[in-house]
């Protein structure tokens, strides 16, 4: 079974967010009370290119499975603390199509937009924590473990323990991209 383990947000950009009890996503927002919630982009480096691009990365999530690996690689991360609003467990997030829509609970739906780009903020937590998110694939192309992006379809509270399901998988299956 699929699961929520952690929620968390946080009002300004940084490192990390709070953990919390519950969040609210709102359609076409995000996380309410987010710094990153907004129809349009609220990521600095992309405010400074374009601040009217829509904001394809409402809602942040990691696997939880992420920390078990990085652990056995010396980095000891715990929910929150790369920034994600949403950790799961059970659920191949990043195996997941771009478009590929999933319930949290009984009334929300995200709709994944693409893959979070790791970015050297990471290493202010952990010196290292953002060589230890990328690898590569048998070709040489660069695969990016950080977690995934996603947009806000249908509002509702969001809370740890809440089941998650694939509502709407995209055939065929589009690869996710960093956004």
């Amino acid at each position: 079974m699929s699961q929520v383990v952690s929620v968390s947000a946080r009002n300004t950009h940084g490192s990390g967010k709070d953990i919390l009890t519950q969040i609210s996503l709102i359609v076409g927002q995000g996380v309410d009370g987010d710094a990153h919630c907004g129809e349009t982009v609220k990521h600095r480096s992309r405010i400074a290119k374009d601040p009217t691009q829509p904001n394809l990365r409402q809602v942040h999530l990691i696997h939880a499975e992420l920390f078990e690996m990085l652990d056995t690689k010396g980095f000891a991360v715990g929910a929150a603390m790369m920034g994600e609003n949403i950790t799961t467990r059970g659920i191949d997030l990043l195996g997941l199509s771009s478009g590929t829509q999933l319930r949290i609970g009984n009334d929300t739906v995200v709709e994944i937009t693409g893959l979070r780009n790791p970015c050297h903020q990471l290493n202010g937590l952990l010196p290292g924590l953002m060589e230890a998110l990328l690898d590569r694939a048998d070709d040489g192309s660069l695969i990016r473990l950080a977690g995934v992006m996603a947009i806000v379809i249908s509002s509702g509270l969001v809370a740890a323990g809440d089941v998650i399901t694939i509502v709407q998988n995209p055939v065929p299956h589009i690869m996710l991209k960093p956004v």
